[in-house]
């Protein structure tokens, strides 16, 4: 069988997710740094991996896959234990609905790209993408706060699911600015704090990549 490699920026929120799929299931994989403060995602080595310049870019099973969600779709359903959604389909709707509150409404607001943009088009400076970036999380999580259980140590269920691996990601990015107010979030903060005990959550962390202890 071939290698698995995943091509990411260690502290890519995507990048971490998809680490955290890997270990829940239990693939061996090798990590290969894509610099995205040294732009080298849109270097022709890495366009030639996906044309679409951006990370994470995982190869497995001979497969190039070029969007997260598509990797961790593809890993529950070509190693399907542990599942990654319930088997309920209400349940699994509120995994999709609060997996898409982040991936989709979350995330790209916040994503580099995005805050590249805001500085060479429109001039913001550093204060103007911290007030930027904690809108848009406030916003979101106080939607999430709403939708999470008040007890328990995962979004859903009693187990791991999809809404888990997009959740510590994105409270991760949200610690590095710290003028937002996490406490405000009790079920956000309850929840994380219980996955990242978990090893596969630990092993992914951004602090426990290589790239981590060479900056």
């Amino acid at each position: 069988m071939s290698e698995t490699i995943l091509f990411g920026y260690w502290r890519s929120s995507a990048t971490y997710r998809t680490r955290i799929a890997l270990n829940l299931k239990g693939v061996s994989y090798r990590t290969v740094g894509v610099h995205l403060l040294k732009d080298e995602q849109v270097q022709p080595a890495h366009l030639a991996r996906h044309p679409s310049g951006r990370v994470p870019i995982l190869e497995i099973d001979g497969h190039r896959i070029g969007q997260s969600m598509a990797m961790i779709d593809y890993l529950d359903e070509t190693r399907p234990e542990p599942p990654l959604m319930p088997r309920d389909a209400a349940l699994r709707a509120q995994v999709r609905d609060f997996k898409d509150q982040i991936v989709a409404d979350i995330h790209p607001l916040n994503n580099t790209s995005t805050l590249a943009r805001l500085r060479s088009q429109f001039g913001a400076d550093d204060a103007a993408i911290a007030s930027w970036y904690e809108h848009w999380i406030v916003r979101g999580f106080r939607v999430l706060e709403q939708m999470l259980p008040s007890s328990g140590g995962f979004c859903v269920g009693q187990a791991v699911t999809l809404a888990d691996i997009v959740l510590v990601p994105q409270v991760t990015n949200a610690r590095r600015y710290p003028q937002i107010d996490l406490g405000q979030f009790p079920n956000i903060l309850r929840i994380d704090t219980a996955l990242r005990k978990l090893k596969a959550f630990h092993d992914a962390a951004p602090d426990q990549q290589p790239e981590a202890r060479q900056q």
